[in-house]
């Protein structure tokens, strides 16, 4: 067990929020200092209590010159949409972000990202950004080419049945729900999964590449009958599978491929046969290299509706940034990637008996 204590900053309580919440609370090397929250209904309520457990004198606020005037080592930024002025408030008042908000390299932010480097500057501080997918699945893909002398091709395929996944304000933007004919469906899928892109810019920077171009190429399924998804409906006629491949290509050889394919229900048409849930990671080149990877609950886990089983999910895309946090303190200031850290160690979440 490390001997240092990085005091820690909690930014909003949604699902992956609190999952992070949950275990900065219980981890031996953070100090949970303080707590933002968006909600007003949160404001001023006990983060314990926030996460369905007994109170631990932390309040959630709204006031972010308070939460900095705390002094964190990192916050925690688990907001659904990456906020830049949110971001730089941060950054040049010191301290450092990890994040799950779609946020790579920051290459998608345009001018914006020079912005970032600025606050990283001016406060001394870094921002590292990650997650299960985009995030975890490249760096287990990069970990996978050391075992090669020769890479020819790198392919991170995700397959899933969102389903059960009730979000229409992360599905919407790329392309569910859309009528198949609608002329807007085109560009959707890019524009929403366009994160996808900074992913590829990270594996090629781990490979020493320079791309020519990155581009998404996609597909849609409709489904054939309503799709009721509990806050929301698809219906017949309309978008409920999506695939988007995002390519990095040198010349006309598409050298990096990251692609998602996501379906909803049993009446897709085309039928999309998946490959099972999770991620099949490819490395093609001398050896080739294969890595399945998916996720199940552990023996002692209840559940009793989807959305417990959710939680597995959220704890995923949660906990990558965390562990993190000891290595982007400990690093220069800067946007930071997989590439620049070293490897990151799962410390002090053994279970004990």
């Amino acid at each position: 067990m490390s001997s240092t204590k990085y005091r820690v900053v909690q930014w909003t309580t949604g699902n992956v929020g609190k999952s992070s919440a949950r275990a900065l609370a219980a981890h031996p090397e953070f100090d949970l200092v303080g707590c933002f929250a968006w909600t007003g209904s949160k404001i001023g309520s006990d983060v314990g209590e926030l996460l369905g457990g007994d109170p631990i004198g932390i309040l959630a606020t709204d006031d972010a010159d308070a939460l900095m005037a705390l002094k964190p080592d990192c916050v925690v930024y688990n907001p659904m949409w990456f906020d830049v002025d949110e971001v730089v408030r941060i950054l040049s008042a010191g301290v450092n972000i990890v994040t799950t908000a779609s946020f790579i390299t920051g290459h998608n932010l345009g001018v914006d990202r020079a912005e970032i480097e600025q606050a990283c500057r001016q406060g001394g501080s870094s921002i590292f950004g990650s997650g299960v997918s985009p995030g975890f699945s490249q760096l287990l893909a990069i970990v996978a080419g050391n075992a090669c002398d020769r890479v020819d091709k790198v392919t991170i395929a995700e397959s899933a049945d969102t389903s059960f996944y009730d979000s229409p304000a992360t599905e919407r933007p790329v392309g569910f729900g859309t009528p198949i004919d609608d002329p807007k469906l085109a560009g959707m899928a890019a524009q929403g999964t366009a994160i996808f892109a900074e992913a590829v810019r990270m594996v090629a920077d781990a490979l020493g590449l320079e791309l020519d171009d990155i581009r998404c190429v996609a597909e849609y399924a409709q489904t054939t009958a309503d799709l009721d998804l509990g806050s929301w409906t698809i219906r017949k006629g309309c978008v409920a599978g999506v695939h988007a491949s995002w390519q990095g290509r040198i010349g006309d050889r598409t050298v990096i491929d990251i692609n998602v394919r996501w379906r909803k229900g049993q009446t897709l048409d085309p039928d999309w046969k998946l490959d099972g849930d999770g991620w099949k990671i490819t490395i093609d080149g001398r050896p080739t290299v294969k890595m399945a990877v998916g996720f199940l609950p552990p023996p002692d886990f209840q559940a009793e509706t989807i959305a417990d089983f959710m939680v597995l999910g959220h704890i995923m895309t949660a906990m990558p940034p965390v562990h993190a946090i000891p290595a982007v303190v400990a690093a220069a200031p800067g946007i930071l990637t997989y590439t620049d850290l070293p490897l990151i160690l799962p410390r002090d979440i053994v279970r004990q008996v």
